[in-house]
């Protein structure tokens, strides 16, 4: 009990569920890039489909979670009263390249580098470093003006869409919408037999869905109980593993928080998992070239995710969870931008921009 009265309990509920969420992710070699590569290239859609339906448990879970009381996602920055068009945008096609040069996005690179990737050390330091850049070092100001620049206060003082949609139609369309969204995914994630047969799949889904809602309980309760600030928050891969870093070389006092925990708990779960699978494989970059792509990648996710407040799965999940309007931008962002660096990677930026 006295943990759970704690500021590390806070922490430690961050490992437990990030654990959770990096062995089930490396088990079913779980990846966001990975899945969209498969549909694109492969017509295989059971990675998308994991994502989706994560985002229909996601969904359905934590509403029902702020239904009853239990949390209030309107504490939260993803619904943040000021919404920005072009930092969705332009933060999702940022990501969605440099996870096409990478090779995966911020939450694969922890899961990888639980298998041993040295590669995706470098990458998540990296990315590290330029989300610290850009959200509070030297290029804080730069990324503080563009963000300021178009930015739209919206009715009701929040973007999540069921309360913008209630405040057009002036009435309470919030659990209709909310419905409407978790039939239509999961109609689309179970259209498909072999899916339907999937249990590991289906499992992998739940968990994923299940860890985002977790996150928003868990800091909502800690936020009630602890007498110092506690952000509420779910899942999100750009800032974490920086503030990660800072902490490791100038932390002077304080503990770690619910994300920190979270992003050294998925690098466990996956290591335990390649650990057990005996599926540990050092791996590191096979040329300067290679290198350098996988640092401008980096950087362009770090960037781009801290403009756009999330990843795939800060934005992807957590984000969709509350049903923001952010989240569908950014996701689109990702899409197109994740198209056109493959594309890149295959033919140049001509044979790229002829592609899409």
């Amino acid at each position: 009990m006295m943990l759970l009265e704690s500021a590390w309990g806070l922490a430690l509920s961050g490992v437990v569920c990030g654990t959770l969420l990096g062995a089930v992710s490396r088990a079913q070699h779980f990846c966001t890039l990975g899945s969209l590569e498969r549909f694109w290239y492969a017509n295989d859609s059971r990675g998308i489909r994991i994502w989706a339906l994560a985002i229909a448990v996601a969904l359905l879970s934590t509403q029902l979670l702020q239904h009853v009381g239990l949390i209030d996602i309107q504490k939260s920055f993803l619904v943040s009263a000021v919404f920005n068009l072009q930092a969705a945008v332009i933060g999702g096609l940022m990501f969605g390249f440099g996870m096409a040069l990478v090779g995966t996005c911020s939450f694969g690179a922890l899961v990888r580098l639980g298998g041993g990737s040295i590669r995706s050390l470098i990458v998540i330091v990296t990315m590290g470093l330029a989300a610290l850049a850009a959200q509070r070092g030297l290029l804080g100001p730069i990324r503080q003006r563009f963000t300021d620049f178009g930015s739209v206060n919206m009715p009701n003082n929040n973007q999540a869409l069921p309360d913008l949609i209630s405040s057009i139609f002036n009435a309470n369309l919030n659990w209709l919408i909310i419905l409407v969204a978790v039939i239509a995914i999961t109609l689309w994630v179970f259209r498909e037999i072999s899916f339907r047969r999937d249990v590991a799949a289906i499992f992998c889904a739940c968990v994923i869905g299940g860890v985002v809602s977790a996150g928003w309980f868990i800091t909502s309760y800690f936020e009630r109980t602890l007498f110092e600030p506690v952000q509420i928050e779910s899942a999100s891969f750009v800032a974490p593993p920086g503030d990660v870093l800072l902490s490791l070389i100038a932390r002077t006092g304080g503990i770690p928080d619910y994300a920190m925990g979270l992003t050294f708990g998925v690098v466990l779960g996956a290591a335990i998992v390649a650990f057990v699978k005996k599926d540990v494989r050092w791996e590191a970059c096979d040329s300067a070239q290679e290198l350098g792509r996988h640092l401008l990648g980096a950087v362009m996710m770090g960037i781009g995710g801290v403009l756009a407040n999330g990843c795939t799965i800060g934005q992807g999940v957590s984000a969709a969870s509350l049903l923001t309007l952010s989240a569908p931008l950014v996701l689109l962002g990702i899409y197109f931008g994740a198209k056109l660096g493959l594309s890149f990677l295959m033919g140049g930026f001509s044979f790229a921009l002829r592609s899409q």
